[in-house]
Formats: structure tokens, C-alpha cells, sequence
């Protein structure tokens, strides 16, 4: 419902107004239920990174740490094999998150959602652009809808 009122919710659904609180409440219902899983996160802004693990915990996942490099989120990645990752952009130590992500994939098959303030920087037009990217600032509720979408899919789950 991001960025919709009830009656667009409603009209998009096909529902009456008055039926679209109880299948938001459904949906919410189908989200507390689905499996927990471990969520790496890849950022140097500490209050963001707090933010974001605050929102994974409070869907029921496990946040297996926060990390602000290239190498310690490869390392860290790596070693704590998560079912998936929250990554910035740009990284304290200069390099790059979409080059972590990169490196991390060579060995995991581990969906990646981008939450950065330079969404330009990835959407180039060109192949092999990231399927998941929230620009900031972020709301909470679209950077939980992504995480469960993204888990969803990675989970071989069909609509």
C-alpha cells in the first residue's frame, strides 16, 4: 500500500473499500509467519545501519552484524552464510557495496536489497543491475515489504 490511499488499494484490488482492511490484516498475518532468516547488512552510517536492523528484528529475523567495509562485510559474509543482504552503496573505507555484493555472490547465492541516497549510480540502464533498491530516505514499512519480497523469491515461492 505504499504510497496509496484505501480507495486506490481498493480500486487496484478490485475490492470494496471496506474489504481491504481485512486483507491488509491477512497480509500482515502472512508476513509474521513467514520463516525467520539471517539478514547481514552492509553499512557506515550507524544510525542506518541500527534503523535497518531494528526493522529486520521487528519481522523476526536475526541480523548477523553490520558491517562497514568491503572486507569485513566479504569476510564476515562469508563466514555467517545469511539468507540475505542489506547493502549501501558507498562504504567507509571508499570502496564500493555493490563490489562486496559481487564478491559475496561468487560464493553464496544470496539475494541483495541496495538501500542508498545515489540510486543513479546503479540504475545505468546497462544488464546485471540489482533486482531490489530502496533510495534513502527510506520508509520502514517499503524496507519491510522488500525484505519479505525479496526472501519470498529467493525461496522459490510462486504468487
Amino acid at each position: 500500500m505504499e504510497g496509496f490511499t484505501q480507495a486506490d488499494g481498493a480500486a487496484i484490488l478490485g475490492v470494496p473499500e471496506t474489504e481491504l482492511a481485512s486483507l491488509l490484516a491477512l497480509a500482515e498475518s502472512d508476513l509474521a509467519d513467514a520463516p525467520a532468516s539471517r539478514i547481514c547488512i552492509i553499512e557506515d552510517e550507524p544510525l542506518i545501519g541500527a534503523s535497518l536492523s531494528q526493522i529486520a528484528t521487528s519481522l523476526g529475523h536475526t541480523v548477523t552484524g553490520v558491517l562497514s567495509t568491503h572486507t569485513g562485510a566479504v569476510a564476515h559474509a562469508l563466514s555467517e552464510k545469511p539468507d540475505l543482504i542489506l547493502a549501501d552503496i558507498q562504504l567507509a573505507d571508499g570502496s564500493q557495496g555493490t563490489e562486496a555484493v559481487a564478491e559475496i555472490r561468487r560464493t553464496l547465492a544470496v539475494p541483495a536489497i541496495f538501500i542508498t541516497a545515489f540510486p543513479e549510480r546503479l540504475l545505468s540502464g546497462r544488464s546485471g543491475e540489482p533486482t531490489f533498491l530502496i533510495p534513502k530516505p527510506f520508509k520502514p514499512s517499503l524496507v519491510k515489504a522488500v525484505i519479505t519480497q525479496a526472501l519470498f523469491l529467493h525461496r522459490g515461492a510462486r504468487p
